[in-house]
C-alpha cells in the first residue's frame, strides 16, 4: 500500500513521539482509515529509515531486581546431572555476601547464585539472558533491602562475576 506525503509524516511524528509498531497501526486505522497488518507496519517503518525508541525503565533502588545490569557474565555449561553448588562465599566489607553457583540449571539464567544481607535475609539470584540481575526467591515474604543494602548487593554481585 502506498501512503501520501502527509500520511508518511504523520507517522515518522508518531514514532518520533515514542510511538510502537501497534499504536502506528491503530493509528493509521483509526485516522486514514487504512488497514495494515503488523508486518506491514514495520516494513513501512524500516522503509522510512525511523528508528523506534525502546522504553527505558526507570530503576527503584530499594528493589534490587531493577537495578543496573550486572557485567554481562560468561555462561558456563556443566555435565548433564551435574547439581549446582555455590562457590565459597565472598566477604564482604557491606555484610552483603554473595556467592554463585558453578553450574547455571535455569534456562533462562546465564549466571545464579545466593545473597545474605546483613539483617540475615536470604534468597536467591540470576543474572538473566540479557545480563539483567533479579531475585527470584527471598527467605522472607515482601521482604525489600534497604537502598544502601540493595546497593551493596549489586556492587558484590559485580564483583563475584568477575571472579567467576
Amino acid at each position: 500500500m502506498t501512503l501520501t506525503p502527509e500520511q508518511k509524516k504523520s507517522v515518522s511524528e508518531w514514532v518520533a513521539a515514542g510511538d510502537n509498531l501497534y499504536a502506528v497501526q491503530k493509528k493509521l486505522s483509526d485516522q486514514f482509515k487504512i488497514s495494515m497488518t503488523y508486518m506491514d507496519v514495520r516494513f513501512l517503518v524500516d522503509d522510512l529509515n525511523l528508528q523506534l525508541k525502546d522504553p527505558v525503565p526507570k530503576a527503584d533502588a530499594s528493589d534490587v531486581s531493577k537495578g543496573a545490569p550486572a557485567p554481562a557474565a560468561p555462561e558456563k555449561k556443566g555435565l548433564v546431572g551435574e547439581s549446582p553448588a555455590p562457590d565459597e562465599a565472598l566477604p564482604a566489607a557491606s555484610g552483603v555476601t554473595v556467592s554463585v553457583d558453578k553450574v547455571a540449571l535455569n534456562p533462562s539464567a546465564m549466571a545464579s547464585g545466593t545473597m545474605t544481607f546483613p539483617d540475615g535475609v536470604t534468597g536467591k539470584w540470576i543474572v538473566d539472558l540479557q545480563g539483567r540481575p533479579g531475585i527470584t526467591e527471598v527467605s522472607k515474604p515482601g521482604y525489600r533491602p534497604s537502598a544502601a543494602d540493595a546497593q551493596a548487593f549489586m556492587q558484590e554481585l559485580s564483583q563475584a562475576l568477575q571472579h567467576i
